[in-house]
């Protein structure tokens, strides 16, 4: 690709965890300079997260700057002021209120710069909660997200940080929108991205599931399927599998391969009459799935277009044939190792968005930025 879209723009990030570094990752990628601001010395704490957060700076920092200010000191927000006067998007998510104690709030940026898109990624947005700390885990008990997840009577949050990195992407969707309005107008303008109003967007097809059917959703762990067939089996050789059958014509793809004549009881005439049937028939589909080997299965899945997958972990996404063909970017983690991560989900013309740059050290890139700042002084 000869040019990304955004090259050009510039792009300061106050930001540490997941939703905000999304928000700059994805402006990276398409080709934004974004310009990290850490605390001085070691940098961003995120840096040094063990456990589930050990990935997350290695997962969102490439195509990244790294510098490093002291914001509490003059010099410091002197040099961070400059940086809002030089920049066409500020990205932050600060607790309510801690950057405008610094004296960069919107107001503040705005006034410095009036072209300014500036983007708040908040666990709430305006209403009775916006001044509560918020998590990820926090918005999926609150949305019922974890209640629709985890086991009947047992919420259970998602296995990744859904709504952070959604709410990220969401003020990723808003800047772009704004940085639009803003060729019509010449005005920035404040945009936010709200991390609970990001998971009740999630369950929406759930609360209008209630709205339509007048009956309160259960968990999906409960087994209560739009279609008869959208589950897990063993195959004969042990290896678990999910197969999907979701139209009429799958079932007669499926029931025509197994040929299996207890599949044509006429209970299981149609969809919905497979559906209120799955408590016999989901059964029944395992038993006769258990006859046939992992390869057999995915054979007759993959011949007649079929959904399936098998059960992998993350760990195993890095063998991955489909990824390894051309989604997978390569990355040098901080104590040298080499590894690959999967690169954003889209493309541009057949290609894929490039590694410009690896993950920075803190304040790596001071004197290329700060130097430049202070030489206009």
């Amino acid at each position: 690709m000869s040019a990304l879209p955004l090259e050009g723009f510039r792009v300061i990030e106050f930001s540490h965890m997941v939703m905000g570094p999304t928000c700059g990752l994805l402006l990276a990628d398409l080709g934004a300079e974004v310009i990290k601001v850490e605390p001085e010395g070691k940098g961003d704490p995120t840096r040094y997260l063990g456990s589930t957060g050990a990935g997350f700076f290695a997962s969102f920092s490439r195509n990244k700057k790294s510098v490093t200010l002291d914001l509490a000191t003059e010099a410091g927000a002197r040099l961070a002021r400059k940086l809002v006067k030089s920049a066409d998007v500020l990205i932050e998510n600060f607790r309510p209120g801690a950057l405008e104690g610094k004296g960069l709030g919107y107001g503040a940026c705005a006034e410095l710069n009036p072209r300014l898109i500036y983007c708040s990624l908040k666990g709430f947005l305006h209403g009775p909660y916006e001044q509560r700390t918020a998590l990820d885990e926090v918005v999926q008990m609150m949305s019922g997200l974890a209640y629709m997840t985890g086991p009947v009577g047992q919420p259970l949050r998602a296995g990744a940080p859904v709504n952070d990195m959604m709410g990220g992407m969401f003020g990723a969707i808003a800047i772009l929108a704004a940085l639009r309005e803003r060729d019509r107008t010449g005005k920035g303008q404040h945009v936010q991205s709200g991390l609970f109003e990001n998971a009740a967007w999630l369950v929406s097809t759930h609360m209008m599931q209630h709205a339509v059917s007048g009956m309160e959703p259960e968990p999906m762990s409960a087994g209560k399927r739009a279609w008869g067939i959208y589950d897990i089996f063993e195959s004969a050789d042990g290896v678990r599998v999910f197969v999907g059958v979701v139209t009429e014509r799958q079932w007669e793809i499926f029931t025509t391969a197994l040929g299996e004549s207890e599949l044509m009881d006429p209970r299981y005439a149609t969809n919905n009459q497979r559906s209120a049937a799955r408590s016999t028939l989901i059964p029944l589909v395992a038993r006769l799935l258990r006859k046939h080997s992992i390869a057999g299965i995915e054979r007759i899945c993959a011949q007649g277009g079929l959904p399936f997958a098998r059960i992998q972990t993350p760990s195993e996404l890095f063998d991955d044939p489909h990824l390894n063909a051309g989604g997978m970017l390569s990355l040098t983690l901080p104590d040298g190792i080499r590894t690959q991560i999967p690169g954003l989900p889209i493309s541009f013309g057949g290609e894929r968005l490039p590694v410009r740059s690896g993950l920075p050290k803190p304040g790596e890139h001071n004197e290329e930025i700060l130097g430049e700042l202070k030489e206009r002084a």
